[in-house]
């Protein structure tokens, strides 16, 4: 993107944005007291610009850090601004965890107050959405696999810098533009966790005195997030190279990994309207590969996809892109094990 999008960089609309502003000022003025509050209680104070990075960030830190969301609770993250307030508490964080471009706002914040960060674009690969070059590939001439490396041996800062500088010059502002790169990178658990290790080495770095708490908490992570990935791939197994229909393309590193063919109706970005010659084209893969279910999203709206599905006479579904906590109750592992629920139910299968 830079992650950043282009009138409304991944999902909503103006009316919704209309609806929701004082809701949302007041949730981010309620974010920014938290984080000062948890400011007095001694511990490391984390901030996370989004639901998945704040995920990795309490996982790790465990007792010993405060974690507060920039992004209130069942927002768009795409759309985020910060209250003055937050702003303030972006430079007072002893750590911010975010993806640069996905969050205009954020990426400004941590400029103008000069904050610690860690930016998750460093230490995970970012692929082409399905329209574009992946540069970074394009750059190195590397396999994407290898590309998963991040540590000092495998890629130095420079070939970093490298790779923004050649996506810029293919028309984005910093390499990571929403027309080419897809930001989704959490939904692949195994991509994930590449975040796990830097996460811990700055925990450690801050507060030293607890490293082997970061390093056993990041190995009960990693763990996890490999039982996960086991799951998906004995369950998807049968259902290898069916076709995966979305609202929008947001699923691209979950259909990579497990061996879908994701189809959009939207593209990476939700609120372009598909074109006639598109869904003429969904509907010939519909049709010909026995598509039963059309997925939706939370946080989307769903009325484009739901009409279409009653067009071509199939049922929807909806998934989590897990991009903000919808459900107090749950979080990141039990919502990718809902999706999955929700893709066996789905997905057309051997």
């Amino acid at each position: 993107m830079p992650l950043n999008r282009r009138p409304l960089l991944i999902v909503a609309a103006a009316s919704t944005v209309a609806l929701t502003a004082t809701a949302c000022g007041s949730a981010a003025s309620e974010s920014a007291a938290s984080a000062e509050a948890a400011a007095e209680s001694g511990r490391t104070q984390v901030l996370a610009s989004f639901y998945p990075l704040q995920f990795v960030a309490e996982q790790v830190g465990g007792d010993h850090v405060d974690v507060s969301n920039l992004t209130p609770p069942a927002a768009e993250p795409h759309d985020l601004e910060l209250s003055p307030a937050q702003v303030r508490t972006v430079g007072d964080a002893d750590l911010v965890v975010y993806l640069s471009g996905f969050q205009a706002a954020v990426d400004e914040a941590i400029d103008a107050r000069d904050a610690t960060a860690l930016d998750a674009a460093d230490y995970v690969h970012l692929e082409a959405g399905p329209n574009g070059a992946d540069a970074h590939d394009a750059e190195s001439g590397a396999e994407s696999e290898d590309a998963h490396d991040h540590d000092a041996e495998s890629e130095s800062e420079d070939d970093h810098a490298d790779d923004h500088d050649h996506a810029a010059d293919e028309g984005t502002d910093d390499g990571h533009d929403h027309g080419i790169y897809d930001p989704h990178f959490w939904l692949d658990p195994q991509r994930l966790a590449d975040l796990v290790p830097a996460v811990e080495e700055q925990l450690a770095e801050i507060d030293p005195e607890h490293a082997d708490d970061f390093s056993a908490n990041a190995a009960a992570l990693t763990d996890e997030l490999a039982t996960l990935d086991e799951e998906y791939a004995t369950a998807l197994e049968p259902c290898a190279g069916a076709a995966l229909v979305t609202s929008h393309e947001a699923f691209g590193y979950l259909a990579e990994r497990y061996d879908l063919d994701q189809v959009g109706i939207a593209g990476v970005d939700p609120e372009n309207e598909p074109a006639p010659a598109r869904l003429r084209e969904i509907r010939e893969i519909v049709e010909s590969e026995g598509v039963t279910t059309i997925f939706t999203e939370t946080l989307t709206s769903p009325k484009v996809a739901e009409t279409f599905a009653k067009d071509v006479g199939v049922d929807t579904a909806v998934l989590d892109p897990i991009e903000g906590l919808t459900d107090e109750n749950s979080d990141y592992l039990g919502i990718m094990r809902s999706n999955l629920t929700v893709l066996e139910d789905g997905l057309t299968c051997s």
